[in-house]
């Protein structure tokens, strides 16, 4: 049977990749929310929307519907409003009765984890997010291969992913602390969970180096050492991104060797859906060492540039 789905921050980035996902999966999109109007990406997937400009309206209509029929009812919202409400709008889904699917970060620290998991006994519904790299077909083949693998040493991991932004992006929410949790849980979460994934739990984290546009340290997980560096400025593109005209670079290598997933990447968030839709969707407990990592990340005091620095941060 179809399953009804409300929306919240509907005007936002991510939010057409849950359009296609609500769609592709065979259900119905009823609500929306988004305190900007420029919502016109709807009629490409849906007709008779209900939306909403205030949250309060869209509060009041679910919670109507609520109280009609199973068959009216709101059975999941998807939650892309800016990261610092998510953390609120999860809540909100679970009062009403609703499952949640919340992009990435589903909150901005780890004792938030620890309070949904309490109202999530308590209620009927299930916390659900979208960790897309995790159903990426390359990538589960790497897991699988690394299983497989006898090693006594740890694997030499480096991460860069620079992602151009202009100066709109630090007058925007996401340039704001607080409301972003900064550029490693902004931009950098889902590789994080990534690693944590395929080379096990953290041991050792430092921060080199970190400012509104770029940050950089070393991990140490149970398998690997990481030099990563995330950026927004179009400075620290390399010149083969360059030569193509690119505004965004992403390299994983795993002892000099390239970990390919640059393509794969059009329904991954479809295939997270269908699996929440059968009960398979990565949970809270799923979140949480990530959540962490970005969270220590924050409060870290930046070292300087050390021998363990990525080689962006070398220059």
């Amino acid at each position: 049977m179809s399953k009804n789905f409300a929306i919240t921050g509907v005007a936002g980035y991510v939010a057409p990749r849950h359009l296609k996902a609500i769609k592709d999966t065979g259900n119905q999109l009823i609500a929306a929310v988004d305190p900007h109007d420029s919502v016109g990406i709807l009629d490409r997937y849906f007709s008779g929307v209900s939306f909403f400009i205030e949250f309060e309206r869209f509060d009041r209509h679910i919670e109507k519907l609520r109280r009609k029929s199973e068959a009216e009812r709101v059975h999941y919202i998807s939650i892309c409003s800016p990261n610092y409400l998510h953390d609120a709008h999860v809540r909100f889904a679970l009062r009403v009765g609703a499952d949640a699917i919340c992009e990435k970060p589903l909150v901005l620290n780890p004792w938030n984890i620890d309070a949904l998991a309490e109202l999530e006994q308590e209620s009927e519904g299930r916390v659900y997010t979208i960790l897309q790299l995790r159903v990426h077909p390359s990538l589960i083949a790497l897991k699988e291969k690394l299983a497989r693998e006898k090693r006594n040493g740890k694997y030499d991991v480096v991460l860069t992913y620079i992602t151009s932004r202009g100066r709109w992006y630090l007058v925007s929410w996401k340039g704001q602390l607080d409301r972003s949790g900064g550029l490693a849980t902004n931009i950098g979460v889902h590789f994080y969970d990534l690693l944590i994934w395929l080379f096990g739990p953290v041991e050792h984290s430092e921060v080199h180096v970190a400012n509104q546009y770029k940050t950089g340290g070393f991990i140490e997980l149970e398998r690997a050492r990481v030099k990563w560096f995330l950026s927004i400025d179009s400075a620290d593109l390399p010149k083969e991104a360059l030569q193509k005209n690119l505004t965004t670079y992403r390299s994983i290598t795993m002892d000099n060797e390239e970990i390919e997933f640059s393509e794969g990447f059009t329904d991954l968030h479809t295939e997270v859906y269908r699996n929440i839709l059968a009960g398979k969707g990565f949970g809270l407990t799923d979140s949480l060492p990530s959540i962490t990592l970005v969270h220590n990340i924050r409060e870290a005091v930046p070292t300087g540039v050390k021998e363990s620095s990525h080689y962006i941060l070398k220059k």
